[in-house]
């Protein structure tokens, strides 16, 4: 696989894991639903001020400080108790980054969803998993292989992570389903898609985990379909991809998988099968080769630091880092910063341009630290005069 970017702890760092009051589970979806509140925003919002109804206080002045010419659109209270009213009458749970059941290995990525909406069993979520994905239209061979690794898998303590589309994600979640399944979805916790899996949806939520970051009702777009990879990606210690062709959704899992860290695991096929072109090129571009289970356990186990086949979740925390037990308390928040004066945002947008750069880079550039860069970030960010382009790297955003 291509080289993956270097990593730069540049952010806060994650808010520490807490137990939410409904006020505060209003507010964080407020927070998130209101205007030019992204990932990145969410979490340092709530890093700097201590909570989500603080932050909600202080968006309209960091939004004017950054240079909006009009107020910020904040999500009105009714809006957030309707989306939270439904999703309770469909049995979803809304699952935030600063509370103690969201995935902690999804949570270590940059940038994760700010919020999921989760039907079925949290505890699932805390146990390592690998994701298998693959062509819609799949051969019978790859059926059974599918099958095969997913059963074994599972048999080994792994729970399957796939997305719930036709061919080899419905394989793997049938066959995972006795001993857990994730099924990650790119429409809201209610859509059914496509029509033909609506049985193996609601059995999925009822024996294993339905897991989306979009609202209840909402029909999934093609943008969203490479969101629900990059979550598939981030729930998982390593993805399986078992057929793929040239160009293939499937292989957009295999790039964010590599982007954040994971293993990616490929099953080869005949050259002159179109559906073996992508898992062959993805082998001569780094990716493990697989032919039996056996191949996959061998690389993660040393990963999870673990001896046995039977895997041991008593202790999630072990492998992945995550705030703190139930029976912890949470360190006090950090106290919320001063405002970035008018100087230093105009030498942050000064240093700032149309091509990407990172944090690091403007505060070398500038001369500041990297809290006072990240806090006029904060502002501009709000104002909806920069744009964020991943692995920690910002842009002007064009006029």
């Amino acid at each position: 696989m291509a080289p993956r970017p270097e990593q730069t702890d540049l952010f806060p760092s994650q808010p520490s894991s807490m137990a939410l009051s409904d006020e505060e589970r209003l507010a964080c979806l407020r927070l998130i639903r209101s205007e030019n509140v992204g990932p990145v925003t969410f979490r340092d919002l709530i890093a700097y001020y201590g909570g989500a109804s603080k932050a909600l206080d202080i968006l309209p002045t960091l939004s004017r400080r950054g240079g909006s010419g009009r107020p910020i659109r904040i999500c009105p209270k009714d809006d957030a108790e309707r989306e939270l009213a439904v999703a309770h009458r469909l049995g979803a749970t809304p699952l935030f980054t600063v509370e103690r059941d969201y995935p902690a290995v999804l949570a270590g990525i940059e940038a994760p969803p700010p919020l999921l909406y989760v039907k079925g069993s949290l505890d699932i979520l805390k146990r390592p998993a690998v994701g298998i994905v693959g062509s819609r239209q799949c051969s019978a061979a790859g059926v059974q292989l599918t099958k095969l690794f997913a059963s074994q898998l599972a048999e080994a303590g792994f729970v399957i992570v796939s997305g719930l589309a036709r061919g080899i994600d419905r394989a793997a979640h049938e066959a995972s389903l006795a001993g857990g399944t994730v099924a990650v979805l790119a429409g809201g916790i209610d859509w059914v898609y496509p029509p033909e899996h609506a049985e193996l949806q609601r059995r999925i939520g009822t024996e294993g985990c339905l897991v989306t970051e979009r609202p209840p009702g909402l029909q999934p777009r093609d943008k969203d379909f490479p969101r629900r990879n990059r979550i598939i990606a981030g729930l998982v210690y390593g993805v399986v991809i078992v057929e793929a062709a040239a160009r293939s959704g499937t292989l957009v899992t295999a790039r964010y998988a590599n982007e954040l860290g994971r293993e990616v695991f490929s099953v080869p096929g005949h050259p002159l099968d179109p559906r073996a072109e992508g898992t062959n090129r993805l082998i001569k571009q780094g990716a493990t080769l697989v032919t039996e289970t056996a191949d996959i356990i061998e690389v993660l186990r040393p990963i999870l630091g673990l001896e046995e086949r039977r895997f041991d979740y008593a202790h999630p925390g072990d492998h992945a880092s995550r705030g703190p037990s139930p029976t912890e308390t949470a360190p006090p928040p950090a106290p919320a910063p001063d405002f970035a004066p008018e100087d230093v945002l105009k030498a942050v947008l000064t240093a700032l341009g149309p091509a990407p750069v990172a944090i690091d880079a403007v505060s070398r550039q500038t001369g500041l630290n990297v809290q006072a860069v990240q806090i006029a970030l904060l502002e501009l960010d709000l104002a909806g005069r920069i744009e964020r382009q991943g692995q920690g790297l910002i842009a002007l955003k064009s006029s």
